[in-house]
């Protein structure tokens, strides 16, 4: 083989390596570019994902503090406060330039009160009950249901024995704070207080007619105010008929603008409980309207 064969020969091989060369550098640098890609692809992934995650943590926690605001603002407006506006309001509730009515029960709850709060939701009329503290710890879950449904929770006493309320100012009082921290417990709600009692046997003369009027100068330095009636069925009294509740009714309600109806939940009142769609259509059909005692105690 002559001189010039064996350089020709030699640059084919060297050609060859060389091309080899390149093309694994080539293969090795594609190889890399693709690596680095993929890194540079996952990172980009990986950030998005943890913006799109931190974006979803961000308005989870707007909408988290949106609706404990929100219960906030709701418990807030659940709990009575005393203006002296509502001072008015009280003295003048008899009193009004259209026509309201008031539907109140005293001495609950007990066994008929669920059937009472029936109605009341499928009427879709918020009433006002003045609670017995004893009778409120026998039956905590129906107090917290009254609260739940929007009805205003107000104090009868404690333990609507006369002796022992009208024992002196202090006593009712005494009555009044002790019931209050039953209808607490009930709903759990330590804020509560109705600023709002009604003396067991009404307010206005009687045995206890001289400790009344002293407890009503105690209430009111306390910031309570009280409230009787204008209105009956005569539940308490011996009526145990619809009819016999609604010729009560037809004898007091058409004198008054502002009616406040007094009736009982207690446990014989079974009867009560079966007038009420007729009491309440008897009210709605003359142009009342229902109100509770949030519209009065803001």
């Amino acid at each position: 083989m002559d001189l010039i064969s064996i350089k020709r020969k030699y640059r084919n091989i060297r050609n060859s390596i060389l091309g080899a060369f390149l093309i694994v550098c080539i293969v090795i640098f594609m190889i890399l570019m693709r690596e680095i890609y993929n890194e540079i692809a996952f990172e980009k992934f990986y950030l998005s994902y943890i913006n799109l995650y931190d974006e979803i943590a961000i308005k989870e926690q707007e909408a988290l503090e949106q609706q404990k605001a929100e219960a906030e603002k709701l418990r807030l407006e659940k709990l009575p406060n005393l203006t002296e506006q509502g001072k008015t309001n009280i003295a003048n509730i008899y009193h009004s330039d259209t026509k309201r009515v008031f539907l109140t029960f005293d001495d609950g709850p007990s066994k008929v009160t669920p059937q009472i709060l029936d109605t009341l939701k499928q009427e879709d009329v918020k009433a006002t009950f003045f609670l017995l503290g004893s009778r409120v710890e026998l039956y905590p879950d129906l107090v917290k249901r009254e609260y739940q449904e929007g009805h205003f929770l107000a104090s009868h006493g404690y333990s609507h024995v006369y002796s022992q309320i009208y024992a002196s100012p202090q006593a009712v009082l005494d009555e009044y704070n002790t019931s209050i921290t039953a209808i607490r417990n009930a709903i759990g709600e330590q804020e509560y207080n109705p600023h709002l009692f009604r003396f067991p046997g009404g307010y206005k003369g009687g045995k206890y007619a001289s400790i009344k009027k002293e407890a009503d100068t105690l209430l009111a330095q306390n910031d309570i105010v009280h409230v009787d009636w204008n209105c009956i069925t005569a539940d308490a009294a011996g009526n145990k008929t619809t009819e016999e509740f609604l010729a009560e009714l037809d004898k007091t309600a058409p004198k008054y603008n502002s009616v406040v109806v007094l009736m009982h939940d207690a446990g014989n009142k079974q009867a009560t409980a079966d007038a009420l769609p007729q009491i309440i259509a008897y009210f709605r059909d003359r142009g009342y309207t229902f109100e509770n005692f949030y519209s009065i105690i803001k």
